[in-house]
This record gives structure tokens, sequence and C-alpha cells, in this order.
């Protein structure tokens, strides 16, 4: 049976799709009006002969990645989930739905339950602005920040991952300083030959302060290497915002970072992190990534990465933040050379890993048992505090600390 959308039944039908993708993009799907477009003519020519067939059409025009596949069938089975609706559906008498989700059928997930509770509450009418209202602060109380501060991000809504995002935007990491071969002038230190020389010169042999001298400092280089395999997609977008505050946020001049992320491949993204606009940032860094949310090869990655860039990146005295959940199914003796190598190569190698959010985490994987021995710290990643831990880890200048996993 094909599907006119020229009539009522048919606009009422278009509108009701299009309702359904803009729910979908309301949870997190990257889905635009051209993949409402495509979907209304799929469904043209397919037909609606079956829920089967409708489902499957969808699915094929708006899911194009593994890790959005569960939200989309959560999606749809709270969506359609009526018989009644379903049955006027497929006779093409669909009226504008307004979704009464059962408890049977609650989404999983917290974006997608937001986004159906947006998407189906009616508009109110405006009302007068009460004065006792208008004296409510519209930021953050101490206790719900407290509480954003400790949810994962995983199992954020949309309202906490936006609030969440502006706390992370907000941190100011402790980079280590390292000294420099140039000099400066100091209140203390080694005495300063020449200028002293120059001042009894001056002054006729006499010298009534002997000037002193220190090494100048600056901050030590940061190289960020980011997982972005499908198991670590929503830590890493969150670790990228990060990364992005800290290539081109206030005091970025003073700061070296160089960021990569890596999946199937290596990639250097620090430049497409260079926008101010973090939506921006990372909108051009998805475009130049091709393996974004794929598989994972963490030991031809970090091969790469030792070998083109670990002494273009500041080497020695770079401080290295690795995050991985290190579930890798390669050669584990390589990724163990390859790990050691990278710590060799670096003044600090911080292991964030966001498995750490259980309590009961034990390094059974034999991925984990390979990069751990060569690595200086292990530190959560999976919310705001585990990232404001990480700003504190990061001023301590110590070569290796001993530590438990966290």
């Amino acid at each position: 049976m094909s599907l006119e959308l020229d009539g009522s039944a048919g606009r009422h039908f278009a509108d009701n799709v299009v309702h359904f993708v803009r729910v979908l993009r309301a949870a997190g799907l990257p889905l635009g009006t051209d993949r409402a477009l495509l979907a209304l003519r799929a469904l043209a020519c397919a037909g609606t002969e079956s829920r089967a067939v409708f489902a499957a059409v969808l699915r094929t025009c708006l899911v194009d990645r593994p890790e959005h596949l569960p939200l989309f069938e959560q999606a749809l089975a709270a969506f359609w989930q009526d018989p009644d609706l379903l049955g006027r559906l497929l006779r093409l008498r669909l009226p504008q739905v307004t979704p009464q989700v059962r408890a049977a059928v609650r989404p999983a997930s917290p974006r997608l339950a937001q986004a159906l509770i947006q998407g189906s509450a009616p508009r109110a009418a405006p009302q007068a602005a009460d004065p006792a209202d208008a004296a409510v602060p519209a930021g953050l109380s101490w206790s719900d920040r407290e509480r954003l501060r400790k949810i994962d991000f995983e199992a954020m809504t949309i309202e906490e991952w936006q609030q969440a995002r502006r706390l992370v935007a907000a941190l100011d990491p402790l980079l280590p300083c390292t000294a420099t071969r140039r000099l400066q002038p100091a209140a203390r230190g080694a005495i300063a030959m020449r200028r002293a020389l120059r001042e009894m010169v001056r002054h006729g042999g006499e010298l009534a302060r002997l000037p002193r001298r220190r090494a100048r400092t600056r901050r030590a280089p940061l190289v960020l290497l980011i997982d972005i395999s499908g198991s670590m997609s929503r830590y890493s977008r969150m670790l990228l915002h990060y990364a992005q505050q800290l290539c081109a946020g206030a005091g970025a001049a003073d700061r070296r970072v160089q960021v990569f992320v890596f999946g199937t491949r290596l990639t250097a993204v620090t430049r497409s992190l260079a926008s101010r606009d973090p939506d921006a940032a990372l909108d051009a860094l998805v475009r130049s990534v091709d393996d974004w949310a794929g598989g994972t090869r963490i030991a031809g990655c970090l091969s790469e990465y030792n070998r083109r860039w670990l002494q273009r990146t500041g080497g020695a005295s770079a401080v290295v933040l690795l995050a991985t959940d290190g579930l890798d199914h390669a050669d584990f003796e390589a990724l163990a050379m390859q790990t050691r190598r990278l710590r060799l190569g670096c003044r600090r190698l911080l292991w964030l890993n966001p498995l750490l959010r259980y309590d009961r985490f034990e390094p059974r994987a034999r991925g984990v048992q390979a990069m751990r021995p060569h690595v200086d710290r292990l530190l959560p990643m999976h919310n705001v505090a585990a990232l404001e831990s990480l700003g504190r880890v990061l001023g301590v200048g110590s070569r290796r600390q001993d530590s438990p996993w966290r």
C-alpha cells in the first residue's frame, strides 16, 4: 500500500513523523530536517502494511550508528505504543499525537524520557509574573550543584548535561611549571655576576645590593589522548568540552595543549578545538574524524603517537592524559610495550578510566592488566567531581606517585 501525503490524513501522518524525529533529536541523536524528509519519502515508497515494515523504514532512515539503536527502539516503543493509535496510523488516519507513556514501556534513557515529556506537554497560557517567584534565583543552589557534580555523565538528562558543560567549562587545571634555560631577576637565587659588574661600574666600584637571578618557568605541555569508541562516547564528549576550554578558553595563551582522539586510528584535533564556540568546535571535530563511535585499536594508536608525535608535543616535559576504558582485544604484549614506551617518554602518564565509577571495579580485563603497571595514576572521569579532582592532580609536580586504583 503506497502512502499519499497530499490529503488531510497524509498531513497528519507527516506531522507525526516529523514530531518523532524532533523527539529523537532532543534525546541526542544527530538528526536534521533532511532525515525527516528522507523518512517520509521512504514511507511513501515502502507503504505501511505492517508495524515491522514501518519500524524498519524509520530505523534505516534515522539510525546510522550502532550505539543509537537502543535509544531509537525505546523511543519507537514509547511514541507508538497505543494499539488503537497504531491502527489509525496504518489506516492513515493518525491524529496529532499526545503520548501517554505507560509504566510498562517507560524509557530507560533519562534523555529520551525528558524529550518525550517536552515534546508531548501542551503549551500553557502565559501568566502574569508572580513577585514571589521573581525573587527566586535562577542559578543552581548549593545542593543542586553538589548533586550535579556526582551524577554520571551517562545518566544525565539533556538539561543536566548542559549545566554540567557549564561547570566543566569553568574548571581551571593547575598545570605544573617547568624551568627553562632563560633567566629572570629574582629576590632570591644565584648571584647575577654580569649584572653585578655593570652595577659596580655604574656606581664607581661600589655595590649596595647583590642582584639575584633564577630560571624562568613556564607551564608544562599537556597532551590529551581520548578514546572515542562506542563504549566511551558519552564520557569522551564531555572530556572534549574540557579540552576545548583548555585550548580556547580564558588563559589558553599560557597553556601548551595538544589533543588527539583515537578509535581505529589516531587523529590530531587541536586545531578543530581552537574555536571559542564549544558547539562549533565539537561540530568541526566530528567532521574531521572518520571513526567516531566505532571500534578501538589502542595499541596501534599509541604506537602511531609514540612514533610521530611524542617528541613533537613536549616529550619528556609533557603530562599525558590517556582517556580510555582499556577494553582492547588486540595484541596485549604490544599494548603493554607501547604504554611503557609512552610512559618513559613523558613527564607523567595519567589514565582516565570511566569504569572506576563502579565501587567494586577490578582490573580483570587483559587490556587493563597490560596497561596498569606503566601509568602513574588511574583516575575516574565519569562525573564533574572526577574532572575537578583531575585538575588538582595535574598540579602535583611529582613524577611518580604510589597510589591505589583511585
